[in-house]
């Protein structure tokens, strides 16, 4: 009897080792990993168990990751593209201004649709310098023939429409209204007399008149120009001519425009004519740019990429353009 009670004494704390191990167990269980705990713990659905399901979780969270990444990646590349586009687009909007004139008396005026480099000494402007698309050359709005001084300049030296008369020249537009007929506003703005020059009437009317529709052709088949033109002074002290004091307006021994297209085949190409009639083909006005920029000091589309600029500023090809 002594024997089996002893017997079952070892038996029984066998038993209670044995569970205590179990317990202890399950316990290392759950405190080393959160995975098994419940939902409600771990504010979802019951967490994989298993390594296999684990290793396919953290996979799944490695390839969101690496996915995020590449987008972000990718934005950032769209960003730069947008920005360079935006940079690009920007030049491109100011082609046709030239570089500074330096010592020059230039005053700028700025007009909806054109720019004028206003010279305070000739009361004529340096150039003018705008952009043509079609919408602009072939618009709705009429001409208004409403020539007036420009509100933009001091009285005593602000040309007005009546200084022209008896002059025996034509008020000049350099900007031609035909091509602002976009916008009443901006028609109105190219009869301001900053934008005219003193021109020979055969001129105004003929061989220049003609140089300014073809543009507004060329702007509905290449696409958008960029054009710059002004006065030619072959002397240092012109002819001028004015009734009032202070206002002696100089009179251009001739005239330049220069063109640009970026269209399918870039080309540039220029035009001097003298401030008298001239009867001809256009094609004997025409010039190299860098001839141009020769005879005027002015540096032309400075702001194309140099090798370009160079390549089109030095040839003058009149088939290319057609004519």
């Amino acid at each position: 009897m002594g024997k089996n009670k002893k017997s079952w004494s070892i038996l029984a704390t066998c038993l209670v080792l044995i569970s205590a191990m179990v317990g202890l167990s399950n316990l290392w269980a759950c405190v080393g990993c959160g995975d098994s705990l419940p939902a409600e713990v771990n504010g979802g659905a019951f967490a994989p168990s298993s390594s296999e399901e684990r290793n396919a979780q953290y996979a799944a969270q490695e390839q969101e990751e690496a996915s995020f990444v590449e987008a972000r990646a990718e934005a950032n590349e769209e960003t730069a593209e947008i920005n360079e586009s935006e940079f690009s687009q920007e030049l491109q909007d100011n082609l046709e201004q030239p570089a500074s004139l330096g010592n020059a008396k230039e005053t700028l005026i700025y007009k909806t649709q054109f720019l004028i480099s206003y010279n305070t000494a000739r009361l004529c402007p340096n150039y003018v310098c705008w952009s043509l698309d079609a919408n602009r050359a072939y618009g709705k709005v009429q001409r208004t023939n409403n020539f007036h001084g420009d509100p933009s300049m001091r009285e005593e030296i602000r040309v007005e429409h009546f200084d022209y008369n008896g002059s025996g020249y034509d008020r000049g537009h350099m900007c031609p209204a035909g091509d602002n007929k976009n916008t009443a506003k901006a028609m109105d703005e190219s009869f301001c007399m900053t934008n005219m020059c003193p021109q020979n009437h055969d001129l105004n009317t003929g061989a220049w008149n003609d140089l300014e529709m073809q543009c507004r052709s060329w702007a509905k088949n290449y696409g958008t120009l960029y054009i710059c033109c002004g006065p030619i002074f072959d002397s240092d002290t012109p002819k001028a001519f004015g009734q009032r004091r202070n206002i002696r307006i100089a009179v251009p021994d001739r005239f330049f425009k220069v063109i640009l297209t970026l269209g399918r085949v870039p080309k540039a190409i220029g035009f001097i004519y003298p401030n008298k009639p001239c009867n001809g083909d256009m094609r004997q006005y025409a010039v190299p740019v860098d001839r141009v920029e020769k005879e005027t000091g002015i540096d032309f589309f400075h702001r194309l990429e140099d090798k370009l600029e160079k390549e089109l500023e030095r040839d003058c090809s009149p088939a290319a353009w057609g004519i």
